[in-house]
């Protein structure tokens, strides 16, 4: 189901059976994509979860849409806007507010699943503002400091835990970035799981399998 009443459009599978207070998985799209890709996962996600695919705010030409532009071309290297970043982590953050108030989900069990741009907001989100979010499912991304709120460092991180893997063949996001994400987290005593899987820029069905079970047992 499509809906356009938050400040983001946004896909929503409602939990089974529909119940107020029910937990809720907020999606975050990579680079380039929209709502309709991870949202295409919700039928294998578990049905007690209400489910909502939000779709970012910047278009792209000729289709799909970026929570913040990335220049392939810089002569630095890979370059994102973390301007425009850290704007869509704070409409994300609000965003969080308007589904909890319009929908009626749990403010104490929220999940953000986010692959590759999706899960580097996603951590920015969590570790800005870790009383909007009680886990993160990172997916191909890594932690930008740079979009990170000030003074993060002294927030309450005791509800946040944290599950993030990567494709050891990963030719978009370096594994090297990704393999810092664990020792960054367990440095502010966040429980993170980090995996590898034998696969490029993208999510192995034993990558799926691992995540969901993480989610039961979290």
């Amino acid at each position: 189901m499509k809906k356009q009443t938050l400040s983001l459009e946004h896909n929503i599978r409602f939990a089974e059976p529909f119940a107020e207070k029910s937990p809720v998985i907020i999606m975050l799209h990579g680079f380039g994509s929209d709502e309709n890709d991870l949202f295409s996962f919700a039928t294998e996600l578990p049905k007690e979860y209400t489910i909502i695919s939000l779709k970012a705010p910047i278009p792209m030409q000729p289709y799909g849409n970026a929570w913040y532009n990335i220049y392939f071309d810089d002569t630095r290297g890979k370059f994102s806007d973390d301007e425009q970043a850290i704007t869509s982590r704070d409409l994300v953050g609000k965003c969080i507010d308007e589904i909890i108030s319009k929908y009626k989900v749990s403010e104490e069990n929220v999940t953000l699943l986010g692959f590759s741009q999706g899960t580097i907001l996603s951590f920015a989100i969590a570790l800005s503002y870790p009383e909007k979010v009680q886990r993160v499912v990172g997916l191909s991304g890594y932690i930008n400091e740079g979009i990170l709120k000030e003074g993060y460092k002294s927030n309450d991180f005791s509800n946040l835990k944290i599950y993030t893997s990567h494709g050891s063949a990963d030719q978009v996001i370096p594994v090297s970035w990704a393999q810092k994400t664990k020792p960054f987290l367990e440095n502010l005593n966040i429980p993170c799981k980090y995996s590898e899987f034998p696969v490029g820029h993208g999510v192995a069905p034993q990558n799926f399998y691992e995540l969901k079970e993480w989610l039961e047992k979290n």
